[in-house]
């Protein structure tokens, strides 16, 4: 298959995605259609919501419908760094009697990293994952060791306000392409959760792709070309959001997104374009993702806190006013 038509199987691939997901997750599809975005824009992915919504389901049905190996870690307050990196440890030839060290490798080696409620544990555990998300890669022992490809962490946050968080450091924040809110089920689909989740076993996801299959999505999506409408766009409105800007809604920010924000704004609409059968990504594309790559970059004043204005508030007011 050429990149042509790699390229015009993208729409109807989506579609076998969200059916064979659906076998297993109930609702939650503008989440899903999302996550589909970051995985095939080989980007990390943070999902935000209260216990018990299926996100980590979610993330490992993912997993089984593409075909990438999957890794879990449970964030918990006494996690160490090794813990997740892995360890080197010592061993002895039992014929020569020599010693030597081995690097037994931690559960970030895997293709679809869960990092489960990742802000349960300190800032010193939650920095193991950042040389892992930046540069696919891990040092310990003065060694480094490169991850397997594809590599992704798709972590779960529980609300900051909640008892035994920590929040995340606005540098691991960043290394974060999409923040996506997981909200309740509707009570149609809850009673359908119920009658799936009471009765016997649920059923593994439906494989739709092989890991070299997405890595291949992957590699031709990033070779694509991103005209220059939506590369202005993205950039108007990832400017929008900093101090000094002239939009009325930056009146709350206190800190805005940086040029990350506009590189993800542009890849995103370019997989989120391709994703739906789109020749050419647009603004309207920027627009689709804009909340999911801005909410955890900007971060809001104390007024707007004591006014109760949102995040999510603010980004739509700023989208409104670049138009």
């Amino acid at each position: 298959m050429d990149d042509v038509e790699l390229l015009e199987s993208l729409a109807p691939t989506r579609e076998r995605l969200l059916e064979a997901i659906g076998h297993v997750v109930v609702g939650q599809r503008e989440v899903v259609e999302l996550m589909l975005t970051a995985l095939f824009s080989d980007g990390h992915c943070l999902f935000v919501g209260v216990p018990g919504l299926a996100k980590t389901l979610l993330v490992h049905t993912v997993a089984e419908a593409v075909g990438v190996g999957f890794g879990r870690v449970q964030f918990t307050p006494d996690l160490m760094p090794s813990d997740i990196t892995g360890v080197e440890v010592m061993e002895e030839d039992p014929a020569t009697g020599k010693r030597a060290f081995r690097f037994l490798p931690g559960p970030v080696f895997a293709n679809l990293l869960l990092a489960d409620e990742i802000n349960r544990t300190p800032p010193k555990t939650q920095a193991a994952l950042l040389q892992a998300m930046q540069e696919r890669r891990v040092t310990a022992g003065g060694h480094t060791h490169d991850l397997p490809a594809p590599f992704l962490v798709f972590a779960t946050q529980n609300p900051i306000e909640q008892e035994g968080t920590y929040p995340l450091p606005e540098a691991q924040q960043d290394r974060f392409m999409f923040s996506i809110p997981v909200g309740y089920p509707s009570q149609a689909e809850e009673e359908e959760i119920v009658r799936r989740t009471t009765v016997g076993a649920l059923p593994p996801a439906p494989r739709v792709l092989e890991g070299n299959d997405l890595i291949r999505i992957q590699q031709l999506l990033r070779r694509l070309p991103t005209n220059d409408d939506v590369v202005r766009y993205a950039v108007r409105i990832a400017t929008a959001t900093r101090p000094g800007s002239t939009a009325k809604a930056a009146r709350w920010i206190r800190w805005g997104a940086g040029p990350r924000a506009s590189q993800y704004l542009a890849v995103g609409a370019r997989t989120w374009a391709a994703l739906h059968g789109h020749d050419v990504p647009t603004p309207e594309d920027v627009r689709a993702i804009a909340a999911a790559v801005l909410r955890h970059r900007v971060v809001l004043d104390f007024e707007a806190e004591a006014a109760g204005v949102t995040v999510d508030q603010v980004v739509a007011e700023l989208l409104d006013e670049v138009g």
